[in-house]
């Protein structure tokens, strides 16, 4: 039996372009505007136009906030293309409330903002751009991650 099909039971090729995809967008948004597209940002440049505490109100943020929003904009517009483009026609569904879903995200940005970036922001901005800070991060991830799968695996194995 071929390692890579128990590994990825529906083949890596999506994945492979995906990761294309993304590291062409942005290399292509540094080379062009030099701005790194990570998105954590956007969480605090977007609760900079309401909360007013010093905080969110760094230039870093401020400054930033108008092209970060069109940036998010572009991934939610992407997401609407491939669902209307490119799926099967079936809307994704979850089980999980509303409610409980609009808290994980705060908290998942909020967790973003603390570590200075989310985990696939150091992966590809930070790496890409040569961040030591980001290379400790991502193997603080993957390493945690690694661990977690194998104690989980070997716990309801």
């Amino acid at each position: 039996m071929d390692p890579l099909a128990s590994l990825f039971p529906f083949g890596w090729q999506h994945y492979l372009l995906g990761g294309a995809f993304i590291g062409a967008g942005v290399a292509l948004l540094f080379v062009c505007t030099g701005l790194v597209g990570g998105m954590s940002t956007v969480f605090s440049s977007t609760w900079s136009f309401v909360v007013k505490r010093p905080f969110f109100q760094q230039a870093r943020f401020t400054d930033s906030r108008a092209w970060r929003l069109v940036y998010a904009l572009g991934l939610i517009l992407g997401a609407l293309v491939w669902s209307l483009g490119f799926s099967d026609g079936r809307p994704g569904s979850t089980d999980i409330p509303a409610w409980q879903l609009l808290i994980g995200g705060v908290l998942v940005g909020y967790g973003a903002r603390l570590g200075n970036g989310c985990t696939s922001g150091h992966g590809i901005c930070g790496l890409g751009s040569l961040q030591w800070p980001s290379l400790a991060a991502v193997l603080t991830f993957m390493g945690t991650a690694f661990l977690t799968a194998n104690l989980v695996g070997r716990w309801f194995a």
